[in-house]
């Protein structure tokens, strides 16, 4: 059984920094797609980044690009989000979430192709 749990959120001021973990579990594949997405209340769900881990392949939304980092550990079963120069626009509930075997496609984005989702950590940025 697939299981994904995110931790590493926490409050921080404008401008700090944070690194969410994914730890997952039951994953059998080397090569997936691993993604990060988030939600802020009343705000419908944004891919934030996405990693393929089968050659490190990333994409990023515009909103986080040059700030946010995704990247995974030596045996693919970690991936990590670093998060710096965090605006208080950032404030979300972020998940982690899988699709297996898969590179990750054009439209990763919107969340449907992936399969397996975490139950998220809250980040919250101040100003």
């Amino acid at each position: 059984q697939v299981r994904l749990h995110e931790s590493g959120g926490g409050s921080v001021q404008a401008g700090g920094s944070l690194r969410l973990s994914c730890a997952a579990s039951g994953i059998t594949y080397s090569s997936n797609c691993m993604g990060w997405f988030r939600q802020a209340p009343g705000k419908e769900r944004e891919g934030v980044a996405t990693i393929y881990t089968g050659d490190n392949s990333t994409y990023y939304a515009d909103s986080v690009k040059g700030r946010f980092t995704v990247s995974q550990d030596n045996t693919g079963n970690t991936v990590y989000l670093l998060m710096n120069s965090l605006k208080p626009e950032d404030t979300a509930m972020y998940y982690c979430a899988a699709d297996l075997f898969t590179t990750c496609g054009s439209f990763w984005y919107t969340g449907r192709t992936y399969k397996y989702w975490g139950q998220g950590t809250q980040v919250t940025v101040s100003s």
